[in-house]
């Protein structure tokens, strides 16, 4: 032992001494050396003060923006689903109030009849911010508002 070393003990497992033992002889060197050579190693790549890439505070305003925007959406959807919803039921009422006893079966007719008529309302309805027609094919806006309006 030179006079510039100190020793140092570890009390590893017997796994890991056997596991220590097999590298080290992998490399042709003695336990301590492994065992020095890997600490340092791991010294090098290793920093203990780690910074986070955002703040705790950025993070809560990402996740209230992210909130307000799923908000935004889920009463979008709502709404856009209540105005389907009645639109069908407004179809299946009036059907029925201009024909007082109708039977299921008619009325589901009527529905199947009618589809074209309710689909084409419902695209007019959505051509102004979610779908744009361009020669009578349709296509998902960009989310801006405004599509370019084509035709059936």
């Amino acid at each position: 032992m030179s006079s510039d070393t100190q020793p140092a003990m570890a009390y590893p497992t017997t796994d890991q001494y056997d596991r220590w033992k097999r590298r080290a002889d992998e490399f042709d060197m003695s336990v301590s050396e492994f065992i020095q050579s890997m600490v340092e190693a791991g010294l090098k790549k290793f920093d203990a003060s780690v910074e986070p890439d955002e703040t705790n505070r950025e993070l809560r305003e990402q996740r209230n923006e992210m909130k307000d925007e799923l908000d935004r959406t889920r009463d979008r959807v709502a709404d856009l689903e209540e105005q389907l919803h009645g639109d069908e039921r407004a179809a299946v009422r009036e059907y029925v109030e201009n024909n007082p006893g109708a039977e299921f079966g008619e009325i589901v007719q009527h529905i199947v009849d009618t589809v074209p008529e309710r689909v084409n309302r419902h695209l007019d309805d959505l051509e102004s911010d979610a779908l744009r027609a361009e020669n009578g094919e349709y296509y998902p806006t960009d989310g801006d508002g405004g599509g370019r309006g084509g035709g059936r």
